[in-house]
């Protein structure tokens, strides 16, 4: 049997790979605790400058295993409980001052959307197709997606979701911003190799670049719902202030500086 689940970093990017192909990449619970084991890894290695998430085969997550709920687990308990597993994940990523990428080919639906919401840049196929579909087994949204839908697309938005079977194309999550960009021609493989080859480039750059700003920013933007306005900005002055005083800002801003005069 397959771990649920491949990890590997390599070069300070952290690879999180849903490994359940069979399934669309859905989470039962083995998947649901390797997938808070890796985040918490990968947030908490000082290794790690950039984290990807992907899937394997032809879906990037079809949110939970709604047959293996049915067939496996003893009630409700266990449900919240497994809830709560992958919620500690998402929130591990977005609490982070790590920046996240997400390759999502294929289908995204039901908590999938939640987990690539996780992502703080979201690159997709060209066929790639995106919905809730909650109501259609009874369920109701879970995995973050109540919250990062509406706070990505609006509440309006999020509702026309969250309220009918509609899927998106591809080019409609970009317009709606639950995606970032949309690659890929030919058949399904070739897109999704398309996909993955983008997410690492995004990643690669912000490794090759000032990663820590860049980790720093997505924190600001992340957290900002806690703070009032004015906390706000006192935390954009404490992060710029001590940003300048790092080594990473020291050295781009002398660089930038010796350009600028011609020497």
């Amino acid at each position: 049997m397959s771990d649920p689940l491949l990890y590997r970093v390599e070069d300070g990017l952290a690879r999180i790979t849903l490994n359940r192909p069979q399934r669309l990449n859905a989470f039962n619970a083995e998947l649901a605790h390797a997938w808070a084991d890796a985040t918490a890894a990968a947030v908490g290695d000082s290794a790690v400058g950039a984290i990807l998430i992907e899937g394997e085969g032809r879906a990037f997550c079809a949110g939970g295993d709604v047959i293996d709920m049915a067939t496996g687990m003893g009630g409700n308990d266990e449900i919240e409980r497994l809830a709560q597993v992958i919620h500690s994940g998402i929130s591990t990523l977005t609490s982070s001052s790590v920046p996240v990428v997400a390759a999502a080919h294929g289908t995204t639906a039901g908590g999938g959307l939640g987990i690539l919401l996780a992502s703080d840049y979201a690159v997709v196929g060209s066929d790639s197709r995106f919905g809730s579909l909650y109501a259609n087994v009874g369920l109701t949204p879970d995995l973050s997606v109540s919250a990062q839908l509406a706070a990505t697309v609006g509440e309006r938005r999020a509702l026309q979701l969250l309220l009918t079977d509609r899927m998106l194309t591809a080019s409609e999550a970009v317009e709606w911003g639950i995606a970032a960009e949309a690659v890929g021609e030919g058949d399904a493989a070739t897109i999704a190799a398309a996909v993955r080859t983008r997410a690492e480039e995004v990643a690669r750059f912000w490794l090759s670049g000032a990663f820590g700003a860049y980790g720093q920013a997505k924190r600001l933007i992340r957290s900002r719902a806690e703070r009032t306005f004015p906390e706000q900005l006192d935390e954009e002055a404490r992060t710029i202030a001590a940003a300048f005083g790092g080594a990473e800002a020291q050295g781009l801003i002398a660089a930038f500086a010796k350009r600028s005069s011609g020497r």
